[in-house]
Formats: structure tokens, sequence, C-alpha cells
């Protein structure tokens, strides 16, 4: 067996918040081996019990997602960059599946939007572009 899993990624198998890619070979893993079975059943009991951790109070409370607002702003377009960029990270590299279906559905209702929405009136288009501007000169300030 390779790369046995780490009790953080065991314990976040168990609440379903690992990567696709990596939940599938974990998976697999835990059929496979009775050891790494019980190894995961203690870690359960323990965490159930009370056990906490610094990092398991951050995952399980989900500290480092960003909002459903910021996650929003992102689908529009309109999130600063470097927040941008973290949120990339975080959805990529990290692997957050709660963040990840959270843009996703977001995208989805956006797109869904944009087909059944009538053209901007000029007032509208007025407004976005001051907007961009208004944005633009905060940051400088």
């Amino acid at each position: 067996m390779s790369d046995l899993p780490t009790d953080a990624e065991l314990l976040a198998f168990v609440e379903e918040m690992l990567p696709a890619q990596r939940a599938t070979a974990v998976e697999q893993q835990l059929r496979e081996s009775s050891e790494l079975r019980e190894r995961a059943a203690e870690l359960i009991r323990v965490r159930d019990q009370g056990g906490r951790t610094v990092g398991e109070i951050w995952r399980r409370h989900r500290l480092s997602c960003p909002s459903r607002s910021e996650l929003s702003s992102l689908v529009l377009g309109v999130l600063d960059s470097e927040l941008a960029d973290y949120i990339g990270f975080h959805i990529e590299q990290v692997g957050c599946r709660v963040c990840e279906a959270n843009l996703e559905d977001l995208q989805e209702a956006h797109a869904a939007l944009q087909q059944s929405a009538p053209p901007a009136s000029r007032q509208e288009r007025i407004f976005e572009s001051s907007a961009g501007i208004l944005r633009d000169r905060s940051r400088r300030d």
C-alpha cells in the first residue's frame, strides 16, 4: 500500500472534506486494510468524545473558507485580486469540496440569470462602469 493517509486525512475522509481523487484512494486503502479501518474508528471515537485540536477546530468550522458572498463577488468579477487568488488556491490546491460546491452553485445561478436577463439599461451600464472606477480609486487610497 502506498501513501498511507494521515490522521487528518482519515478524519477529512469521514467528514467528506477530501478532494475527490484523494478520497477515492483513501477509500480503497480502507477497504483493503483492517488496521487502517481500526485506526479510523479510533480517530472517530476520540473526535466524538471531545478530543479537540486547533487543526480540527479550524477544519470543522471551516475558518479558512471564504464566505458565500465572497464567492459570489468572485463569480461577478468584482473581488479583490489577492482574495481571488486565495480562493483559487483554496479550491484548487487545498481541494475544499464545500467551497467548490458553493462556487459551482453560484456560477450556475449566475449563468441562468445571464441567459434570462434582459439587456442592461443605459442607467445600469453607467452604474456598473462607475462602480469599477470607484473600486479602482479605493484600492489606490
